[in-house]
C-alpha cells in the first residue's frame, strides 16, 4: 500500500471561536496533572458542534500542510495526515473536536506550559486520552513517517520522537529541535525562503513538500534522493538579508489593532514576528511600548 503518515502541527487560527472554557487561560491555577485532567474533561463535556480537524484550522500554514498529501501522492505514497495539537494530542485530521485555544508557545495567553519540561509532561497527559494516536505505533505500522514540527512542538514531543527513533522506522523529521539517532533530520533553513516563498511559519511544510519532490518515487529516504536534496539546497540557498521598511508609530498601532482582530489570542512576541515577516521594521522595545499603549499590559 506504501502508506505514509505525515505529522504536522496545528495552527492558532481556527474557523470558529472556542468556548471560553476551552481556552487554556481559563484553566485553574493548579498543578499540571490537575489542569490536564480538567482540560480533558472540558473537551468531552463542552456543548456545541464538533468539527473535523481538517476544517477547524485555517491560514497559509494549514493550507500548505494539507497540500503535503498531494505532494506525497505524486511521490508514490498513500498519505495519511495527522495533526499534533497542544489541546488534543496527536490525531488524524478526519477526527472531530470542538474549537479550542491551547499552545506550547511560551508567553502566549493560552500557553499550557511555562517550560519545555512542563510542555513534555502536558503532551504525555494528552496522549493518554482515548482519541489520541501514538506516533511510534503509527509509523511502525506503515514502515515510514514524515514528521514536520516546529522546535517548540518537537521539544514537547521529545519522548515520542525518541521512542519512534528506537523503532528503526524510516523517518524524516523536518524542522524539529535536536538530532536523534535513527531519524533523518532536516533542520529549518531560512536560507531556502527565497526558493520556497512564504513566511517563516510555513517554512517547514514548504521544505517537506520540496523533500517529497526530490524523493525517489515510493521511497522516503535513499542516498540518491538525499544527494539531490543537498545539491538543490546548495544551489538555491540564499542567506536572508533583513532590509525591512521602517514604520511610524501610527502604522504600528494600526497593525496591532488589526492583528488582534485577525489573530485573537496571539502574544505580543507573535505579533512582532508577523510584522517582521511582512517586511516591516520595528525595534522590540518600541513595539512593546506601543503594544502596551494600545492593548494594555498582557
Amino acid at each position: 500500500m506504501n502508506e505514509l503518515p505525515i505529522v504536522v502541527t496545528c495552527t492558532d487560527r481556527k474557523t470558529s471561536p472556542p468556548e471560553a472554557t476551552l481556552q487554556a487561560r481559563a484553566l485553574p491555577k493548579t498543578g499540571l496533572a490537575e489542569r490536564a485532567a480538567e482540560w480533558a474533561r472540558r473537551l468531552y463535556a463542552v456543548p456545541g458542534p464538533r468539527i473535523a480537524l481538517e476544517d477547524l484550522y485555517q491560514g497559509d500554514q494549514w493550507r500548505r500542510a494539507q497540500a503535503l498529501t498531494k505532494a506525497a501522492s505524486q511521490a508514490g505514497f498513500v498519505p495519511q495526515l495527522y495533526v499534533a495539537s497542544a489541546g488534543l494530542g496527536l490525531r488524524p485530521v478526519s477526527s472531530l473536536a470542538p474549537s479550542y485555544a491551547a499552545t506550547f508557545l511560551p508567553r502566549h495567553a493560552d500557553s499550557v506550559a511555562s517550560s519545555s519540561a512542563q510542555a513534555t509532561d502536558w503532551w504525555d497527559h494528552l496522549q493518554r486520552m482515548d482519541a489520541s494516536c501514538q506516533l511510534p505505533q503509527i509509523a511502525a505500522a506503515a514502515g515510514r513517517a514524515l514528521v514536520v514540527l516546529s522546535e517548540t512542538y518537537a521539544a514537547a514531543m521529545h519522548r515520542d520522537l525518541a521512542a519512534l527513533a528506537a523503532t528503526g522506522t524510516e523517518t524524516v523529521l523536518i524542522g524539529g529541535a535536536c538530532e536523534l539517532d535513527g531519524i533523518v533530520r532536516v533542520p529549518a533553513n531560512a536560507a531556502l525562503r527565497h526558493a520556497l516563498g512564504g513566511t517563516r511559519t510555513s517554512l517547514n511544510v514548504r521544505m517537506a513538500a520540496s523533500w517529497l519532490e526530490h524523493c525517489t518515487p515510493g521511497h522516503l529516504i535513499t542516498p540518491s534522493a538525499r544527494k539531490r536534496w543537498s545539491d538543490w539546497v546548495e544551489q538555491v540557498a540564499r542567506p536572508e538579508r533583513y532590509e525591512r521598511r521602517p514604520m511610524t508609530d501610527e502604522a504600528v498601532i494600526d497593525f496591532i489593532e488589526q492583528s488582534k482582530d485577525s489573530h485573537p489570542g496571539s502574544s505580543r512576541t507573535r505579533l512582532l514576528r508577523l510584522l517582521r515577516d511582512q517586511g516591516m521594521a520595528c525595534e522590540q522595545k518600541r513595539f512593546a511600548n506601543l503594544y502596551t499603549a494600545t492593548i494594555g499590559p498582557r
